[in-house]
């Protein structure tokens, strides 16, 4: 059973850049053929894909975040980390890291894919 958990701080302040990681057990994220995202969905809002970290190291960027937005990776601890800089308070949510239910294509990638596995979420505040 793969299991997924964030991890980062609560609050931040704006224009610091927040740094979540994905910490995951029961499956590797290198010796599969998945992708891992990082998805949010803000108060009162839908879930919005951010971005992709495939098994290759490939990364993937929604178009509206690509400038703030990096995801990077720890083989060594099997864990996965988002870099948002510049946040403001429009980037308060509640933050997922995912897997999803296929294995990768190939590129491009399709935010749209089914996720199979989530973490519970971390609530993230942005405010001075």
């Amino acid at each position: 059973q793969v299991q997924l958990q964030e991890s980062g701080p609560g609050l931040v302040k704006p224009s610091q850049t927040l740094v979540l990681t994905c910490t995951v057990s029961g499956g590797s994220i290198t010796n599969s053929y998945y992708a891992w995202s990082w998805i949010r969905q803000p108060p009162g809002k839908g879930l919005e894909w951010m971005g992709v970290i495939v098994y290759d190291g490939s990364t993937y960027y929604s178009p509206s975040l690509k400038s703030r937005t990096s995801i990077s990776r720890d083989t060594s601890k099997n864990q996965f980390s988002l870099h948002l800089s510049s946040v403001t308070p429009e980037d308060t949510a509640v933050y997922y890291c995912a897997r999803d239910a296929e294995t990768y294509s190939g590129s491009p990638y399709y935010p749209g894919m089914e996720k199979e596995y989530w973490g519970q979420g971390t609530q993230v505040t942005v405010s001075s």
